[in-house]
């Protein structure tokens, strides 16, 4: 792992980028015409080009991509491939019963399709398909499920299965958990060794894929015209996938999210300490606080794991913060004592810090840049993006394409819902609100009952957390 700030690279990228055969990025060069530039080459750019080139083989398609395609947040998640069952009460009210229902049948089929491609063209993501458990980890979080299941079921679409505390606590390695939920509808994978292969595919079914070569203007008029440093992209269509980095090209939707970093940590290979914990496969486990703290042991014996909701950026602006080591260390040092005491000590190989763009539903968004039907844009995946953004690809190549299907009409392609205040009210709201939160949930982890203040402020990030609240 790479200790120069200046050099940084996330831990999945660089491992992604160490077995990665060496090559020269391709950098444009020259003005080039195309019948779709889609600028952003993380998940949502490359499922989009895939598609379209499925779809349409002489379809022209262009990626480029300011850095290595991978490099943003599709290389430093924590590798948790989630669904949205457990957001099915705010997506009905979002939605509608029927849209909803189908929103939460194709985020379970993403997992099965993302298994299944990756078979296909063999990429070595190390994905494993082993579930999740969703859990409570102080009495005041059971119970939280019980309203979003008792909905699933009605419906007919429950992957969720009520697990006994022992067992919970067995496969999950600790002893925290007093409750727990299976789903197998869940999978973890090496996220950036995900993104490579994506792009490895699209290059083979004939997508041009340009790297270090940042967008540096749009001219939204016909000929749509992308500057880059070196050369123009002259496009009949656009897509726009930079998801958190959004905001510093286009200052329209610097109210439509907030930009709120996930730390995580990794250990060395400790692969005889986990197999006694009993955290013997790739399930993932995530808990049930507003801002979560997720994790999973690794195919080579190391833990990860994670902690939602910590830096939030001023203005929105992607900072040196999102690039470099987390600032964080302390407060995942004490999660990962406490969620694994007999680990205590372990030091960690690497820690660092993803940028995430959370919307005021918690769900992504779709639509025409300024009402234009050429240029399209998809971003607000809240954190739940690695499996989603396989959706985000149908419904954005079904936008280029002016196709009226399942994937247009469900529901995500309405532009922002809703409006974060402006600065500087919503950085200080979210200070407050996540500083409340913080002191609510270390009451409830001490058996304390929560002030009254922090528990109505922590409800304003309600749609911040994984699941809905029963």
């Amino acid at each position: 792992m790479l200790k120069d700030k200046d050099n940084f690279q996330p831990y999945w990228f660089a491992q992604a980028m160490g077995v990665e055969v060496s090559a020269q990025p391709n950098v444009l060069q020259n003005d080039i015409q195309t019948d779709v530039c889609i600028v952003g080459g993380g998940y949502t750019g490359l499922w989009t080009a895939i598609n379209l080139k499925l779809q349409q083989p002489d379809l022209d398609v262009v990626v480029i991509d300011k850095g290595l395609c991978g490099s943003g947040a599709s290389g430093r998640n924590g590798g948790c491939m989630l669904t949205w069952s457990t957001k099915y009460l705010s997506m009905r009210k979002l939605y509608g019963e029927e849209k909803a229902a189908k929103l939460v049948a194709a985020s379970e089929q993403a997992i099965y399709e993302i298994e299944a491609f990756c078979k296909e063209h063999n990429i070595d993501a190390q994905l494993r398909r082993h579930g999740t458990l969703y859990t409570a980890t102080n009495s005041a979080q059971e119970g939280s499920m019980e309203g979003v299941l008792q909905a699933l079921n009605q419906q007919d679409i429950n992957s969720w299965q009520v697990w006994e505390k022992d067992k919970v606590q067995l496969d999950a390695g600790s002893c925290v958990h007093s409750e727990g939920y299976y789903s197998p509808a869940a999978a973890s994978v090496q996220p950036a060794m995900l993104a490579r292969g994506l792009k490895r595919v699209a290059e083979r079914l004939g997508v041009k894929i340009f790297e270090n070569t940042p967008m540096e203007d749009i001219n939204t008029e016909i000929p749509i015209t992308i500057t880059t440093p070196q050369a123009d992209i002259f496009a009949k269509k656009v897509v726009l996938a930079l998801n958190a980095w959004m905001v510093e090209q286009f200052p329209e939707f610097k109210r439509s999210v907030v930009l709120v970093s996930s730390d995580m940590a990794i250990t060395k290979p400790v692969p005889e300490k986990l197999e006694a914990m009993g955290l013997k496969d790739g399930k993932t486990v995530v808990d049930s606080r507003t801002f979560v703290h997720y994790y999973r042991s690794t195919p080579d014996g190391r833990l990860m794991l994670g902690k939602g909701g910590n830096h939030f950026s001023f203005a929105n602006r992607i900072s040196k913060v999102f690039d470099q080591p987390s600032r964080y260390q302390p407060l995942l040092r004490r999660a990962f004592d406490r969620f694994f005491p007999s680990l205590s000590g372990q030091s960690f190989a690497a820690t660092w810090t993803g940028a995430s763009d959370r919307s005021v539903t918690g769900m992504p968004f779709f639509g025409h840049l300024k009402k234009n039907k050429d240029i399209v844009y998809g971003l607000g995946y809240s954190g739940n993006g690695v499996a989603q953004t396989w959706i985000g690809g149908k419904i954005l190549s079904s936008m280029v394409l002016e196709q009226q299907n399942e994937w247009t009409e469900c529901g995500l392609v309405s532009g922002p819902k809703g409006y974060f205040p402006p600065e500087p009210i919503r950085w200080t709201g979210a200070m407050m609100v996540r500083n409340a939160i913080r002191r609510k949930e270390a009451a409830e982890d001490a058996g304390l009952k929560p002030t009254w203040l922090d528990k109505q402020l922590s409800k304003f990030a309600d749609a911040a957390g994984k699941a809905d609240k029963g």
